[in-house]
């Protein structure tokens, strides 16, 4: 099991969970009380838990040619809420939100989107459900006055082609390589990361890296700035 990986690389509970209530319309949270027990039994242990999404799969047609490179070739269409409109994206936060919480019997500790893309309705949904965090490539912030908490990229993994494999690989290496002097790193891996070796060992390897030369740390050990601090 990945959380049993991730848990012997850094220790528990210092990792959090990325909660879809629904992936992909074909797997709702609430038809699958085994796995509703277990995300409980994480919580309980001191597994932070996130909101990410609804669904994880991106449904709008865009017009713009960025907009549409980004939606489609960079992530798969699984962006969700890159073209929501605010009213579309709060409303999937707040079911989400009560979907999760409902699971676990606790708060969530925020939302991330599906693929860390967030288009400005949800931007603006983010504030006005009230999460206490939430996160995109570079940046972990607080959503009420965007405050920002910590400044690194993520290095993350994709096994879904021989392509995103490989160029995956390649970026995680040279993240051990030259991420060094940066205070702050953040580490994201996937259940389809299991169905690889070698996504498994490049994992391991990085995980140790980066952990070398920092403190593996939780969310809730973030330090607050001052309201309003940039």
């Amino acid at each position: 099991m990945l959380a049993d990986r991730i848990e012997g690389l850094v220790g528990a509970p210092r990792f959090a969970m990325l909660v879809v209530p629904d992936h992909w319309g074909m797997a709702p949270l609430g038809a699958h009380p085994a796995f509703r027990a277990r995300l409980r039994g994480w919580a309980d242990a001191g597994v932070e838990m996130f909101l990410h999404g609804w669904q994880h799969r991106d449904e709008v047609r865009y017009e713009r040619l960025f907009d549409r490179l980004r939606a489609g070739v960079m992530t798969a269409h699984e962006g969700e809420f890159l073209g929501l409109t605010a009213s579309q994206a709060e409303q999937r936060m707040r079911e989400g939100r009560d979907v999760v919480e409902q699971a676990t019997g606790r708060a969530v500790s925020g939302f991330v989107a599906p693929a860390w893309l967030y288009g400005a309705g949800a931007r603006s949904a983010l504030r006005a459900v009230g999460f206490a965090l939430a996160e995109d490539h570079m940046r972990v912030w607080r959503p009420a006055d965007e405050a920002v908490l910590a400044r690194g990229p993520v290095v993350t993994w994709a096994s879904r082609s021989r392509a995103r494999t490989a160029s995956s690989l390649a970026v995680a290496a040279v993240a051990r390589s030259s991420l060094g002097r940066l205070p702050t790193v953040r580490v994201a891996v996937h259940p389809g990361d299991l169905t690889k070796p070698a996504l498994l060992a490049s994992i391991d390897r990085t995980i140790r890296a980066l952990a070398q030369r920092r403190v593996v740390s939780r969310y809730a050990d973030l330090p607050q700035p001052a309201s309003g601090a940039r």
